[in-house]
């Protein structure tokens, strides 16, 4: 694998941020945050080490489910702008070296879409087939997604006397896409905002995406997804798919593609890692991450896990066992407000950490340094908390907080017109804000700055092999990549209590050292390969292994 290769591949050395437009910088004073907003707030995403923004639904939408009910997928929320607004951030955005990818949502539509209204209007609608209907529910049905607010996937149509099925909400009916017409018009979506500059899509709930209705001739789910990737590719070389699919590795493999097939999703979230995370940090032993990220199978070089530490829904937990998920409740979210649906948390991470910056720096440090491509969620790089009145998933989803000012900066509309609540505790906007932290050095926005900086100028994270490095502290997760332009080593401590880590390096020349990247010291590597590295509590340390003939800036 050479360096040389990496034009293409833009996103294995990208730092994701995902944002909400509504909820990141209102412009025009109505309470709302809009394309304009977003716009001038570009620079700060610039400076942070952001190369690609992922933005949450800002489709037309009578916003049920926070934008994912959408009811015109090739138009723009008239709240949040025009289609010139969003071409206009496009433009500004490539000019600061920021691309951007949008969710997309074709599993399901608004019960509100034109498609379903016509659907519903009579079983000989030509949108009928457009969704999916039974004349009764089968017996067995898939498992709700959200118990606790549906109790069924089946909803019956009263006018027409036929269910429709929703995987999520009942305002969110089904698509069916066993139908060829369903298939064409996700193509043209995709189209539409390719030729408006997007660099590609988060694509939701995949699973559901491709998954045909019981009994639909369909053949293979998954030649939908490769030829969704080769129309990708025809239209756009450089655009993605980033899939959200909740699996463990071996079910996420079958949607990356087979090694020796046609390929299908560019980049997963690794949910398996993010998992085992908390579980180590709840058991201060990393030794369960460890062995999740050891499992990991290996991937074609156009392949890739996007990692990330909280996203925009709850932090979920489904992939655990019943008792590691109530170690990882009992230490994080011990009040039932902070649980959702019975497997995740409705909290942002300071918050979850009581504020304790250590392990909150250590957890950034560690995002950074894994194999794959980071994800932020907005707010994350200031350490935002939750608004739990917000209530549900939506507790993590208040306003982007940028200055000690009304409404944090965010929109200087009175407070009942916004269109969320930000916190009103320790972590009001008084008190964590963007401009309180840009120029104060030590701050957690200044820190995830520098891992975003050192992370883009270190490609063996992105390019090189991973391995766990044995040592003997299991609160310590020290691993390696390699490539042949580099070898690169991180540690990172899960306890609160200091370690001594013993390493013995293979594959090391005669007169090698660790160059630490974020300090002037050096770490001795003796002439069997061994070295010892001080850690502190919650301590982590980024490397280098250099030699006399490396000739980089370290």
């Amino acid at each position: 694998m050479k360096i040389t290769a990496r034009g293409d591949l833009w996103w294995k050395t990208a730092v994701l941020y995902c944002l909400d437009v509504e909820k990141y910088q209102d412009w025009n004073d109505d309470g709302i945050g809009d394309f304009e907003g977003l716009a001038h707030r570009l620079d700060h995403l610039a400076h942070l080490g952001v190369s690609c923004i992922w933005l949450m639904p800002f489709q037309p939408s009578p916003r049920r489910d926070d934008g994912y009910d959408i009811t015109d997928f090739q138009a723009v929320d008239p709240r949040l702008g025009t289609l010139g607004d969003f071409v206009e951030f496009i433009r500004m955005a490539r000019d600061r070296g920021i691309r951007v990818i949008i969710d997309f949502v074709m599993n399901h539509t608004s019960d509100r879409h034109p498609w379903f209204r016509d659907a519903r209007r009579s079983r000989n609608s030509r949108y009928r087939d457009f969704y999916v209907w039974r004349d009764e529910p089968p017996e067995k049905q898939q498992k709700l997604v959200f118990p606790g607010e549906e109790t069924s996937t089946w909803e019956l149509d009263e006018r027409t006397g036929q269910y429709y099925l929703h995987s999520f909400y009942r305002h969110q009916p089904d698509l069916n896409i066993a139908n060829p017409d369903v298939r064409d018009e996700i193509a043209k979506t995709m189209g539409f905002w390719l030729e408006l500059g997007v660099s590609g899509f988060r694509v939701d709930a995949v699973p559901f995406l491709i998954e045909p209705p019981d009994g639909a001739e369909l053949g293979d789910p998954h030649e939908f997804l490769r030829d969704l990737r080769r129309f990708l590719q025809r239209r756009s070389s450089e655009a993605i798919l980033l899939g959200e699919v909740d699996l463990p590795y071996q079910g996420q493999l079958a949607f990356f593609g087979e090694r020796d097939a046609p390929a299908e999703l560019t980049m997963q979230f690794d949910f398996p890692a993010m998992q085992s995370l908390y579980l180590s940090l709840a058991r201060e032993d990393a030794t369960r991450l460890a062995e999740t990220l050891s499992s990991r199978p290996e991937l074609r070089v156009e392949a890739q896990y996007a990692n990330f530490l909280r996203n925009h829904d709850e932090l979920t937990l489904d992939q655990l066992s019943d008792e590691e998920r109530e170690e990882v409740f009992d230490a994080y979210a011990p009040e039932d407000w902070m649980r959702v649906y019975g497997r995740g948390i409705a909290r942002r991470l300071p918050p979850m950490l009581e504020g304790d910056p250590r392990p909150l720096a250590m957890l950034y440090s560690l995002l950074f340094s894994l194999p794959g491509t980071p994800v932020l969620f907005y707010g994350e790089e200031i350490g935002m908390g939750e608004n739990r009145e917000l209530g549900g998933r939506m507790t993590v989803r208040s306003p982007m907080q940028w200055s000690d000012e009304k409404n944090g900066g965010f929109s200087r509309a009175p407070a009942h017109r916004l269109v969320a609540k930000p916190p009103d505790d320790g972590y009001a906007p008084a008190h964590v804000n963007v401009e309180l932290q840009l120029h104060d050095h030590d701050s957690l926005m200044s820190t995830i700055r520098r891992f975003a900086h050192r992370y883009r100028s270190s490609p063996e994270i992105g390019w090189g092999a991973f391995e766990v490095v044995e040592q003997d502290v299991p609160a310590v997760l020290a691993h390696r990549m390699r490539a042949d332009f580099g070898s690169f080593i991180a540690l990172h401590n899960f306890a609160p209590r200091p370690a001594t880590v013993h390493l013995e390096l293979d594959s090391v020349e005669p007169g090698s050292r660790l160059s630490d990247l974020f300090g002037a010291t050096v770490v001795p590597i003796d002439e069997r390969g061994r070295a010892d590295v001080e850690l502190g509590a919650y301590g982590y340390r980024w490397f280098r292994v250099v030699d006399d003939d490396d000739r980089r800036l370290t």
